[in-house]
């Protein structure tokens, strides 16, 4: 879902100028309530229905608030005014509710709240988070448009009072309300919209430390002022954040070794690797994962094992990382991260469990194996070679990276052509959901730390799962670890490392590596920290 740069590069003179005087002054980035940031691409959507990607859930968690808000690894109340313990066996949430606004001066009511979840599971949204409303009853039945919308098991018993009922328990529900599809929504602005919402900031209202301002959807910066109506405004030390798009990292390091932005994000290949004995350097640990998807509706030869597992032993992650990563990615060698889940009853790391462990063998770089296992596969699949395109992102990280990809499975995989298609971050969403690939670099970000944010994406019938894995026994496991017995935590454990076996042992999806993201950040910035669902709570950030 993102992520992360030296002299400036042969790029033409008229953009250079274009993108420094679009940064301002040195001066304004200094100011200790202006805060300015790199982006790697533009914001797709402000639509907490339809947002799918990092970027603009950072956006949202900068201009919106939900019940919860992650404060570091901390998860406080927000809208909410305190933590809520479930009733009725773990199936009951009952939320008393600050007295908030939105940034028009109207009252932020329990009402907005189902109004926003109503519509994000209603099938005519086309929203392709509404699967992770699965376990609030009839959530699952109304987007197979079998129950009407109003049936989903939220509902407003006072105009400050939010009751939600579940299916069963969800052992992660709390975290959950940290994610920007839980946010309320304004309907009066999001009725007059109509499709144009979340593609401009005008007519917009926001309920959060900060509102959008004289945005529209292809703008390459945009600005965030103090939202003065938020609950508390009081603890919010920054007037603005600036944010900048760059995708040429000599230009992104540029600005900031003239202090024309504060914080450099998502630094990888040659420039991490200049850059890493900065003072002022760092790396995020992510609970984000990079893989590669195969299109198997689109590619049957997909379909076939030997492929699958030839193309995940092709090529070297070790490598990949230190030569063209710039050493800002982990090893994972499944698509949970590590540092993220622990047992319950051990305190074991998910990636660390012994079921796991030895999952390694299936993302260790085998040239022979490779080798092998491919020439099989082209024999039962009836092919002599085989040529398919990799999509993946425009920045200069992405293409170096998959050009590396490309370089290693032509060389070990005979009989191959891979043709390489980069796009920008927002045209590779759009070409992944409508199955416009063979194979895409794609990564997932949790949405709440449990592996099932993860798992659950390759369940049969997904939004998410676009290269259409299927497979019975892994569906079997990945619901059963959806709910959990209060008495019997270490069954739920069992099921989550079982769907992980399974997917990892059939290459549902070929791992690359977890995701470190690399930051040059200016040393007067402060409490600039990581959540554990991948955003950054710019309540606390200040500048000294």
């Amino acid at each position: 879902m993102k992520k992360k740069k030296y002299l400036l590069a042969l790029i033409p003179l008229f953009g250079i100028v274009l993108m420094l005087s679009g940064c301002g002054s040195a001066t304004e980035k200094d100011s200790k309530t202006t805060l300015s940031i790199s982006s790697s691409d533009v914001i797709a959507s402000m639509d907490s229905s339809i947002n799918t990607d990092v970027i603009g859930g950072q956006g949202l968690t900068n201009t919106m608030d939900g019940l919860y808000r992650f404060d570091g690894k901390k998860l406080k109340p927000a809208v909410a005014n305190s933590m809520v313990e479930p009733t009725n066996d773990g199936k009951t949430y009952t939320y008393k509710l600050r007295h908030t606004k939105w940034s028009n001066g109207k009252p932020v009511t329990a009402g907005d709240f189902v109004y926003a979840w109503r519509r994000t599971v209603d099938p005519k949204t086309a929203s392709q988070y509404a699967y992770i409303f699965s376990g609030v009853k009839n959530a699952d039945d109304i987007s197979a448009g079998k129950k009407p919308v109003n049936s989903l098991g939220v509902k407003a018993l006072d105009k400050y009072t939010l009751q939600v009922q579940l299916s069963d328990p969800i052992p992660y529900f709390n975290q959950l309300m940290a994610n920007a599809t839980f946010f309320p929504q304004y309907k009066p602005a999001v009725e007059k919209a109509g499709k144009q919402y979340g593609l401009n900031s005008a007519g917009m209202v926001f309920n959060g430390p900060f509102k959008l301002v004289n945005w529209h959807v292809s703008d390459n910066s945009w600005t965030q002022v103090k939202n003065n109506k938020f609950w508390d405004a009081k603890s919010v030390k920054l007037k603005k954040v600036q944010y900048y798009v760059y995708k040429d990292p000599n230009t992104g390091l540029n600005l900031y070794d003239s202090n024309r932005i504060n914080r450099l994000e998502k630094i990888g290949g040659d420039t991490a690797r200049q850059v890493s004995g900065y003072k002022t350097f760092s790396k995020d640990k992510f609970a984000s994962t990079f893989y590669i998807e195969m299109n198997r509706k689109k590619d049957p030869f997909f379909n076939n094992e030997n492929i699958r597992r030839a193309i995940s032993l092709s090529f070297n992650r070790t490598q990949l990382n230190k030569n063209v990563l710039g050493n800002t990615a982990g090893f994972t060698s499944t698509l949970i991260p590590s540092g993220m889940s622990y047992n319950p009853k051990t305190g074991v790391d998910f990636t660390k469990d012994p079921a796991i462990k030895p999952l390694a063998s299936y993302s260790d770089y085998n040239q022979k194996l490779a080798t092998k296992l491919w020439k099989k596969g082209l024999k039962e699949t009836g092919q002599k070679n085989l040529s398919f395109t990799l999509l993946g992102d425009d920045t200069d990280t992405a293409k170096k990276q998959n050009e590396y990809i490309q370089g290693q499975m032509e060389k070990n995989l005979p009989g191959l052509k891979l043709t390489l298609n980069n796009v920008p971050f927002k045209s590779r969403l759009t070409k992944s959901t409508d199955g416009d690939f063979d194979m895409v670099v794609t990564a997932w970000n949790a949405d709440y730390p449990d592996p099932y944010s993860f798992l659950q994406l390759f369940e049969t019938g997904n939004a998410q799962n676009n290269g259409k894995y299927s497979n019975k026994k892994f569906d079997e496991y990945v619901k059963k670890s959806a709910t959990v017995d209060a008495n019997n935590k270490d069954a739920r454990w069992n099921d989550l490392v079982q769907a992980t076996k399974i997917l990892t042992e059939d290459q549902g999806v070929v791992m690359l590596y977890q995701y470190y993201q690399a930051n040059l950040t200016r040393p007067n910035v402060k409490n600039y920290r990581v959540s554990p669902n991948g955003m950054y709570n710019l309540v606390t950030a200040y500048k000294n």
